[in-house]
């Protein structure tokens, strides 16, 4: 392994900066951002130089960190190295662009900008500097500049020569495709276009033929300046595709007691600010006895600060670093992590006192006034906190969790924190009757067939051959409908729809395990998330009625009949009766990446209405 040290310089935080959701979803560590004049790589969080820390002990618990932090100054990488000039086309790694800067500017220049970094200027023409349009990527996770060099002299059947100058041409007509995108080395002439960059095995079928490994993946890490051992072949892909970063996100409600505000007093003092300073230094086998060692000190020098007793901040901190208070520490993709969140949403949970609650707050509503069937439950949580956390990401293919081939932590080993971002807002959580649910999965075969269907498509699918799940009709109803409810919601309260979200409960094990219900909450992590809309349309006065419009428009799509006689659609045909008219959401809504959906499981098919869970309320 060969770890490059670079120098850091500051950049304008007025053309190079994310919101903290961004830095966590889309442009997060490992990620290619595309500001106005280059593109740089978010580096791993070891190398952000300011954050503000998260704390849910739950969810740190789950993930075997201490805490969470969004960040407040991220740091960047320069990726891709390649730059060409539009006017004299001369192409090259940024290196020697840099090296002919020096060579060229004035002091005073080279003074306030000797990086080339907020102006990347050819020297010889002055002309703004065109980052690469391709790059090549691994299986697992690299993410390398095409091997420009290798490529030109191995189209033109020449050795590689011993100072390669290049430069980059595009054909007069647009129609040309990439065969009109040309490559030439002015040192020996060596000359080629761009065709057959993007095919599949293109790397490996040129090094068979020659019977050498020049393209082989090279194993760079530019988010952490790293370089690996690997031993796959990269493939061609745009700079901006969506296959070349797919984030893994967990996320999680903070529930009591981890929400309760003696927790927040005592995460925000600074005497506990210090103790997670010294755990952090602790080896980890030794961390527990040492902190157990001094407990009762920093439980007084806490208590001291807050005004708390000592007694009581000491059962804080025995919950938060000691595990023998826990009987299992659950993983937070396990059924039991999410069993938690739904005893504290339906009240199962004994909650806490009004005096004492933080960031939970819920209203269990008299069902009797909403005049819908099947529905056990409806609680409006006026104060609820999510936490978002990037534990790692892959490249080509999604992954599911932190064993898939392919993933990539984000953070050393050493690290004690994941990068996160935390939304404070409101929601609505609806918990059904799950006899009458299973009732009706048992009555009607053409419902099991349905479903049996969207199985049998995840089963072929990549996601489904590496990870085997049960599509089971219950989930597949709860989905549908969580999703018709959040479009329904979002004209009625005034959300977007991007800034609603869903959490779905759903299991049919035993019974002290199972689970049947769907909480829609605020997503936003902007003032937009507690403005209070949301849990006012989940009164008695106002839900039915949205309930009603939900389901009435699920009824009919303008793609009927293709939507709903469809044998499946979507990714991996993953969906039924359920399009971008319909049913799909944005993807920041959806915990299933928008499918497993059906509107005939909820409204009933052409053919047989009683495949509908809600046909006998609606037709």
């Amino acid at each position: 392994m060969q770890v490059q040290i670079k120098s850091k310089q500051d950049l304008n935080k007025v053309t190079h900066s994310v919101r903290a959701a961004q830095a966590v979803l889309q442009y997060g560590v490992g990620a290619m951002v595309d500001f106005q004049d280059q593109t740089l790589v978010t580096a791993a969080p070891e190398y952000w130089t300011k954050t503000k820390r998260i704390y849910d002990d739950r969810f740190a618990k789950a993930l075997n960190v201490d805490y969470f932090a969004t960040p407040e100054n991220i740091a960047y990488d320069r990726f891709p190295q390649w730059y060409f000039c539009p006017k004299c086309r001369r192409f090259q790694p940024l290196s020697k662009w840099q090296q002919e800067y020096r060579e060229k500017a004035k002091d005073r220049d080279l003074a306030k900008d000797p990086y080339m970094i907020k102006h990347m200027q050819c020297p010889k023409c002055h002309q703004d500097l065109v980052v690469s349009r391709i790059v090549t990527v691994c299986e697992k996770g690299h993410l390398n500049d095409f091997p420009w060099v290798e490529w030109v002299h191995d189209k033109a059947k020449k050795p590689i020569c011993s100072s390669p100058s290049l430069e980059f041409k595009t054909g007069a007509s647009g129609t040309e495709g990439l065969e009109g995108l040309s490559v030439r080395c002015t040192t020996c002439g060596a000359r080629t276009t761009l065709k057959g960059a993007f095919d599949k095995d293109c790397f490996q079928t040129m090094d068979e033929k020659n019977g050498r490994s020049d393209f082989i993946c090279s194993g760079n890490h530019p988010f952490k300046h790293v370089k690996e051992k690997c031993n796959c072949y990269p493939h061609t892909v745009q700079r901006g595709a969506s296959s070349v970063y797919f984030p893994l996100v967990y996320s999680s409600l903070v529930i009591p007691p981890y929400a309760d505000k003696i927790n927040k007093k005592i995460e925000g003092s600074k005497a506990f600010a210090d103790c997670i300073a010294r755990i952090s230094d602790y080896d980890e086998d030794e961390r527990e006895e040492r902190v157990r060692n001094r407990l009762r000190k920093w439980s007084e020098e806490i208590g001291l600060e807050v005004g708390l007793p000592a007694s009581e901040v000491s059962k804080v901190l025995e919950r938060k670093w000691l595990t023998e208070n826990d009987n299992k520490v659950n993983d937070v993709t396990s059924v039991k992590y999410k069993l938690e969140e739904y005893y504290a949403l339906n009240g199962i949970a004994p909650n806490p006192p009004e005096d004492i609650l933080g960031d939970f707050s819920r209203e269990e509503m008299n069902v009797a006034e909403y005049h819908i069937p099947h529905i056990k439950s409806i609680v409006l949580v006026d104060k609820v906190r999510v936490v978002n956390a990037l534990v790692g990401f892959s490249r080509l293919t999604p992954v599911s969790s932190t064993e898939d081939c392919g993933y990539v932590d984000i953070k050393e080993k050493e690290t004690r924190w994941y990068p996160a971002y935390e939304v404070k807002g409101e929601g609505i959580f609806i918990e059904f009757i799950r006899e009458d649910i299973n009732k009706w999965v048992e009555s009607c075969q053409e419902v099991r067939e349905r479903c049996a269907r969207l199985q049998q498509n995840y089963d072929f699918s990549f996601i489904g051959r590496n990870h085997p799940k049960d599509i089971t009709p219950q989930m597949v109803m709860l989905h549908t409908l969580s999703h018709i409810l959040i479009s329904q919601l979002s004209f009625e309260c005034g959300y977007s729809i991007a800034s609603l979200s869903e959490r779905l409960y759903c299991y049919n094990g035993n019974r002290e395990e199972s689970m049947a219900g769907i909480f829609i909450y605020t997503a936003s992590g902007d003032s937009e998330g507690t403005l209070g809309g949301l849990v006012r349309q989940g009164r008695p006065d106002a839900f039915p009625n949205i309930f009603r419009k939900a389901l009435e428009k699920a009824k009919v799509c303008s793609n009927d009949p293709v939507c709903i006689m469809s044998k499946g659609q979507g990714r991996d045909s993953l969906n039924l009766a359920a399009c971008h008219t319909c049913a799909l959401l944005p993807e920041t809504c959806c915990e299933e990446r928008n499918e497993f959906l059906d509107r005939g499981l909820l409204v009933g098919t052409y053919d047989n209405r009683d495949t509908g869970f809600w046909s006998d309320f609606i037709w």
